[in-house]
């Protein structure tokens, strides 16, 4: 991971966000690489699930919606995390992501530095009154209590009380002050009572969540809401039929508890998610075709089979709309996560927000046999699949799966890393480079970089340092092409076109290399 992180900050597909103030944590800013090759997944997610279909259309909804959506969609009461605090290190953390631990056994406490073990040694006597043994760096002679879960940090079992943390981000919508109106509500009790009490504190805590609520939207915590909230728009300006779905793709917030592994998990992230409503009773039939069709498209962005698998949700793991969910996991460096995951959520959500609007969201099927009566004519709720993957985690999960520096390298020179990137997802589909910069030679690369742009085909121009030094900076950033301008290019319009991949060379005409550039991007 740490020599993904650096390619991503060297050859600029990830920075740090804010970094010259010293950056924001879980905040992250994709570079001229990492726009492009986040744009190339989304695009083809989107060409295999609208543009190569007739059953299923896009959305492009508002990330900020009606409160109400998610009174409805059960977010506001339930979209939260058992949120803990370690009484050692001070971690703060998800006790459901917790290393487990047997209740009665030894919890190694583990800090930093012996300084610290010291530090920590003396608080848990102090302030929990249990005296353990210090050895260099670590503690010993706790015991895991009957949670089953230590700290994720220093694999301390002294927590806090778990205590429910919602994730969505909360702003206000209009020319409204919430927090003047708060010191306005504060100030008119103050005066009616003066002297402290247990009533005058939840009258307090009631005029202040009404002064920030009244004006309160939300930051979406995923786009599957809107695509149920639209459902009966767009089955009636575009005439759609049963089954068939709703895709999108955009931006959604979380205020996570715990950020980790670079981009994998963060508070602002990109979502690529499709909503297939069927007739009830085909859900599982529709689940086994999206399970099989989701897997195939993440190998054919380029990931290897070995990294990929389906893990079927645990009942305890499954949220509360779902009858059945299944991950797509990838191989990370730090292990198996979930890439996608593809889930039936029934009639959950159509439900929930015909009941929240009191306007009906159901679907006629004139042809349909009513299983109740009989009769020709079938109104129904449909079910749901929904197939949701991270475009953000999708880029990871590339990156990782192309990146290559296992060659061994030359004498004398850096070690040889390669993005062994499929053509149509690479951020640069071919890179021109002059031999020197002069004799003509640079006015004839720009020209053939005109054309490959006139064609459709992202293209670069690269002059600055020594031709190896260029082919290395291109394969670094999975350019799969390099065509060399020389003097001969003058004389008879030819270039040498590289491969990135086999390092082979080849001397062709430039209407060849167009052609040799469209036919890979034509296979993908």
């Amino acid at each position: 991971m740490q020599k993904i992180v650096s390619l991503c900050k060297r050859r600029g597909f990830v920075f740090q966000s804010s970094e010259i103030y010293g950056g924001l944590k879980s905040a992250y800013d994709y570079g001229p690489m990492g726009v492009e090759l986040k744009r190339n997944i989304i695009h083809e997610w989107w060409r295999a699930m609208v543009h190569s279909r007739e059953d299923i259309v896009g959305l492009d909804a508002s990330i900020m919606m009606h409160p109400e959506v998610w009174r409805a969609s059960g977010h506001l009461a339930s979209f939260s995390d058992p949120l803990v605090d370690c009484k050692v290190c001070g971690e703060r953390f998800r006790a459901d992501k917790a290393p487990r631990a047997e209740p009665g056994s030894e919890a190694i406490i583990t800090l930093s530095d012996k300084g610290k073990a010291k530090l920590a040694l003396e608080k848990v006597a102090k302030t929990i009154g249990v005296e353990l043994a210090r050895e260099g760096k670590t503690l010993r002679g706790a015991h895991a209590s009957d949670r089953g879960y230590v700290c994720s940090n220093c694999g301390s079992p002294f927590l806090s009380e778990e205590r429910q943390f919602n994730m969505m981000f909360r702003t206000n919508l209009g020319p409204v002050d919430p927090i003047g109106r708060a010191v306005e509500e504060v100030m008119a009790l103050i005066e009616r009572s003066p002297a402290a009490s247990p009533e005058t504190a939840a009258e307090l805590k009631t005029l202040l969540a009404r002064a920030v609520t009244d004006s309160a939207v939300y930051l979406r915590p995923e786009t599957a809401q809107a695509m149920f909230v639209n459902f009966m728009n767009i089955v009636q300006s575009n005439q759609m039929s049963v089954p068939f779905g709703i895709a999108q793709t955009g931006k959604s917030f979380r205020n996570e508890i715990t950020v980790e592994h670079f981009i994998f998990r963060s508070c602002e992230f990109e979502q690529m998610e499709m909503e297939y409503f069927v007739p009830p009773g085909e859900g599982p039939k529709w689940m086994e075709y999206w399970k099989s069709e989701r897997v195939r498209w993440w190998k054919a962005i380029g990931l290897r089979p070995e990294n990929l698998r389906l893990r079927a949700h645990e009942p305890d793991e499954l949220a509360h709309y779902s009858d059945g969910c299944y991950d797509v996991e990838y191989k990370f460096p730090w292990g198996w996560d979930e890439l996608e995951g593809i889930a039936s959520r029934t009639d959950y959500d159509l439900t929930a927000h015909t009941k929240g609007s009191g306007k009906k969201l159901s679907y006629f099927d004139p042809e349909a046999t009513d299983p109740e009566t009989g009769k020709k004519g079938w109104r129904y709720v449909p079910h749901v699949v929904e197939p949701a993957a991270g475009a953000t985690r999708g880029m990871l999960a590339v990156l990782c799966d192309a990146f290559d520096d296992s060659e061994p390298s030359e004498e004398g020179k850096p070690q040889r890393i390669v993005l062994r990137l499929r053509p149509r997802i690479a951020p640069i589909k071919c890179a021109v480079l002059p031999l020197v910069k002069k004799d003509g030679m640079p006015e004839a690369g720009r020209k053939i970089v005109e054309e490959f742009l006139a064609a459709g085909i992202n293209s670069s121009y690269d002059e600055q340092h020594a031709i190896g030094k260029r082919y290395a900076r291109h394969d670094e950033v999975g350019t799969p092409y390099c065509l060399t301008v020389d003097g001969q290019t003058k004389e008879d319009g030819t270039v040498t076109i590289r491969d990135r991949d086999t390092r082979a060379q080849q001397r062709i005409p430039v209407k060849a290399a167009l052609e040799v550039v469209i036919e890979a991007l034509r296979k993908g």
